[in-house]
């Protein structure tokens, strides 16, 4: 069978699982964000915390909430890094260094899990377990958390209260994230994945003859780690390694894990707002986006000029021979388009286009599918946006799902757009400034006098554009720990998570104030392909206008060569 027919064939039954699963998956999750009843364990914990369950919260109590967390989670897991020599199963490894612990702290709180470190030669398992993979769990439900208060803002009217985030969270970890996550862990040691305590060395008989490799508790991280959109893996090749990602089968279950809540909360969506038709559109708008970049990209790796790629007949270079340009390019395609950032290629070795578009897919905001709940957001403000346009264009208030769009609205989001645009421009405009730190560049992308060319400038402006909208893969050339990138990286984690989230949550209660405005002929139809398509044009005119002239300095010069 040929790669073409074989990626075809991949693509298909990934599609098939997302269609099969969207359906229930979302109902379930509208049903833990909506159903009145605790668990016993779940009022164990309220009341352990001194939380009321019952009690609901403003948009600003409920930003508080998920400020507190995140702070919290920062400064443990940044004492679990410096300290982690002290702790048992540390396997003989130093403590981190402070702005290392810093800015990874910052990132696995954020979602971010950008990794400025080799897993298997830094941290032990206390560190990986109760640090890493906590904030694996935390950080993927507050984005699930927050897009449930958006949606909330639809649905309820004339109040200030939105929900309890105490209550939010609990249930999304202990109902969603983490009894699938022991699923998939099973799954994945089934299928070759390592899963063990007892040493963390073992031996692995190779050509090169034996050798003796870090393995430790890989399958249980490695599923909450896609199906989360958090991205850090345990190995420094990330889910290119065997022991993470042993065969082309458990490839194709962690796209599908790092894609299926995305996919499916427009379900959710659809049906907290009593329209399925709503859902739908969102759902076709995400699809349009993903299938697109997929195409886009995978043509561009087995199509380019040059004599090597002719030879070989595609970019091959840091493709993993077990799964050759389609799984990758599959694999690359979803986890920038999402929030994950676990790659199993290197997006550095790509064609200038190639790389160009997993770039511009982070761009876009990740929101098709997205990560856990804030692809979601996303696409909703931009929905808000869309609507906002049309009403210009004939003239009346515009309108969305029952809620005017007024002024106050518009500005909530159109702080949410410029907000990740102008951290990542911002902060890649002080790295190309400060000439000490284009040495982090790697020394094959400067010129002669020092200066970075098109491709060096990719690095860094793929590094800000990851580091800012929390997905966390890189463009491996460029070296990234140094006291100036640790510490940088970590401020673009912190603002690109945590300000989109104001206005977000500042929006959800602007709206819930309102009361309902009856639907009129006048009404613009959200539930059609009308405005799938308008939408869609949104989408990309914002991003476009936003990154043109940075995406002209890097890839589209590098490709146009």
């Amino acid at each position: 069978m040929s790669d073409t027919w074989a990626g075809l064939l991949q693509v298909a039954a990934l599609v098939l699982l997302l269609a099969v699963s969207y359906r229930p998956l979302g109902d379930y999750m509208a049903h833990i964000l909506t159903t009145r009843k605790h668990s016993r364990v779940e009022k164990v914990l309220y009341k352990t915390m001194g939380v009321d369950p019952e009690a609901d919260q403003t948009w600003g109590t409920y930003l508080r909430s998920v400020f507190a967390i995140s702070a919290v989670g920062v400064l443990l897991l940044y004492l679990i890094l410096r300290i982690q020599n002290h702790l048992m199963l540390a396997l003989g490894m130093p403590k981190m260094q402070a702005d290392l612990a810093y800015n990874t702290a910052a990132s696995f709180v954020t979602n971010t899990n950008w990794q400025n470190y080799s897993g298997e030669n830094t941290l032990g398992y206390v560190a990986q377990m109760t640090g890493l993979a906590v904030q694996n769990f935390v950080s993927a439900s507050v984005g699930i958390a927050v897009v449930a208060t958006l949606i909330r803002g639809f649905t309820r009217s004339k109040t200030d209260r939105l929900g309890n985030f105490w209550v939010d969270l609990t249930r999304i970890v202990f109902r969603l994230m983490l009894p699938f996550s022991i699923v998939f862990a099973i799954i994945l040691i089934a299928c070759g994945a390592t899963q063990e305590l007892s040493s963390h060395l073992t031996v692995v008989h190779t050509l090169n003859g034996d050798q003796s490799l870090y393995t430790g508790a890989t399958a249980s991280q490695e599923a909450i780690k896609e199906l989360g959109t958090n991205g850090g893996g345990i190995f420094n090749a990330n889910s290119a390694h065997p022991f993470e990602n042993p065969t082309a089968f458990t490839n194709l279950i962690e796209i599908y894990l790092l894609l299926v809540i995305g996919f499916a909360l427009p379900r959710t969506f659809g049906k907290m707002v009593g329209s399925h038709k709503q859902g739908y559109t969102i759902l076709s708008v995400m699809a349009i986006i993903w299938i697109g970049s997929l195409a886009f990209s995978t043509f561009f790796e087995t199509h380019h000029h040059g004599v090597n790629l002719a030879t070989g007949h595609a970019a091959l270079e840091g493709k993993e021979a077990r799964f050759g340009i389609p799984a990758s390019t599959l694999f690359m395609t979803s986890t920038t388009l999402t929030s994950t950032g676990a790659v199993n290629s290197w997006h550095d070795s790509y064609t200038p286009f190639g790389g160009g578009a997993a770039m511009f897919n982070m761009m876009l905001g990740e929101i098709a599918p997205g990560g856990t709940g804030s692809g979601l957001y996303g696409m909703l403000i931009l929905a808000i946006v869309t609507v906002f346009i049309a009403g210009l264009m004939v003239g009346r208030t515009p309108e969305y799902l029952g809620k005017k769009i007024r002024p106050a609205e518009m500005k909530y989001a159109a702080l949410y757009i410029l907000t990740t645009p102008a951290v990542v421009l911002i902060f890649a405009g002080l790295a190309m400034a400060l000439k000490g730190e284009t040495a982090s560049i790697n020394s094959g992308n400067l010129g002669p006098n020092g200066s970075p060319s098109p491709h060096g400038f990719s690095e860094v402006l793929y590094a800000f554009t990851s580091m800012a909208n929390n997905n966390g893969s890189a463009f491996a050339g460029l070296s990234g720990n140094t006291h100036w990138w640790n510490t940088a990286g970590a401020l673009a984690m912190l603002f690109g998570r945590f300000l989109p989230m104001i206005w977000v949550l500042a929006l959800a209660g602007s709206l819930a104030k309102q009361k309902p405005v009856p639907e009129t002929e006048g009404t613009l139809k959200t539930a059609s392909p009308l405005f799938a398509g308008m939408l869609l044009g949104t989408v990309l005119l914002v991003v476009g206008l936003t990154y043109f002239p940075a995406l002209s300095l890097g890839p589209l010069a590098e490709g146009l060569h």
